[in-house]
C-alpha cells in the first residue's frame, strides 16, 4: 500500500439529484455507477471508469450549489485540517473516520473554494501515463484572489509552482510536487465566477463530447479550444449546475 501525497485522488459530485447526475455522466463519459455499502443508511454511489473506482455521487447540503469536490491526499488529516485553519481556511466538516475506507475533512480555502483532505486506508492510485480515457487528467482552481490561494496551498500542502503567461488572462500557476504537475490555479475568468475547483476528464474527442453534452442538457460555457502543446478542452455546466471540463490530450 502506498500514498501519493499532494495528488488529487478522488472527486465527488454533490447535487440535489444524484440519480439525474449519474445518468448524465454515465452517458457522457461511459462511466457506470455501483452501489457500495459504506456503513451508512444508503449505499455509496461509486463512479467506475471501466474497472477503476474514480469518484462518487453525494447529496449536497440543503441550499448548497451543485459542484465537483476534489479530495487531496495528505499524510495526516488532523494535521492538514489544523494547518489549513491556521492559514485562513474554514472547516466545513472536521476530521471524520469513514469506516475501513479512510479519514477525511472538508474545507474552504481562504478565497472560498471547497475541497477535502483525505488519507485512504487502502492507499492511493498511482500516477499513470498516459491518462486512461474517462479518468481525471487535471484539476484547476478558479479564484478571485489567485495569489492568496497560491500562498495557502503552498504554505499548507507544500506545493511549489511554475508559471505560464496567459496574456490578458494573467498568470497561470502550475502546482507541483517535485517535478509532477498536480493542478492549475488561475484568476476567475469572469467577475461572477465563484471560487471553485474544476476537474478535467480525458476524452478521445473533445468536440464530439461537447456536442453530446448539449444533447444531454448541459451548457457548454467554454467551447472546444486548443491549448498549445497540451490538448483540446472544453468546459460545461451539467444539468444540475456543476462545472466540469474535459480534454483530448495531444499526442
Amino acid at each position: 500500500m502506498s500514498h501519493v501525497y499532494g495528488k488529487f485522488v478522488w472527486f465527488e459530485h454533490l447535487s440535489g439529484d444524484t440519480d439525474a447526475a449519474r445518468k448524465f455522466y454515465d452517458e457522457l463519459f461511459g462511466w457506470h455507477t455501483e452501489a457500495v455499502p459504506m456503513g451508512e443508511p444508503e449505499p455509496y454511489p461509486l463512479i467506475m471508469n471501466g474497472s477503476e473506482g474514480i469518484g462518487g455521487f453525494r447529496v449536497a447540503p440543503p441550499g448548497a450549489p451543485a459542484m465537483w469536490m476534489p479530495y487531496l491526499s495528505v499524510r495526516d488529516v488532523h494535521v492538514a485540517h489544523a494547518a489549513a485553519l491556521a492559514a485562513g481556511g474554514n472547516s466545513l466538516m472536521p476530521p471524520t473516520r469513514f469506516g475501513q475506507v479512510g479519514e477525511g475533512a472538508t474545507l474552504a480555502d481562504p478565497t472560498g473554494a471547497v475541497f477535502a483532505v483525505w488519507t485512504s486506508a487502502q492507499g492511493d492510485r498511482p500516477d499513470v501515463q498516459p491518462t486512461p480515457m474517462g479518468d481525471w487528467i487535471w484539476n484547476e482552481l478558479m479564484s478571485p484572489d489567485e495569489k492568496k490561494a497560491l500562498a495557502f496551498y503552498e504554505g499548507v500542502f507544500g506545493y511549489i509552482h511554475d508559471t505560464m503567461d496567459m496574456g490578458p488572462q494573467g498568470t497561470y500557476y502550475l502546482l507541483k510536487t517535485g517535478e509532477v504537475m498536480r493542478a492549475g490555479l488561475m484568476h476567475a475568468p469572469m467577475p461572477d465566477t465563484p471560487p471553485l475547483w474544476v476537474p478535467y476528464v480525458a476524452v478521445p474527442d473533445c468536440d464530439a463530447t461537447a456536442a453530446k453534452a448539449r444533447t444531454l442538457g448541459a451548457q457548454v460555457i467554454v467551447e472546444p479550444t486548443d491549448i498549445p502543446n497540451v490538448g483540446r478542452f472544453a468546459t460545461l455546466l451539467d444539468p444540475q449546475g456543476a462545472c466540469i471540463a474535459f480534454m483530448k490530450p495531444f499526442d
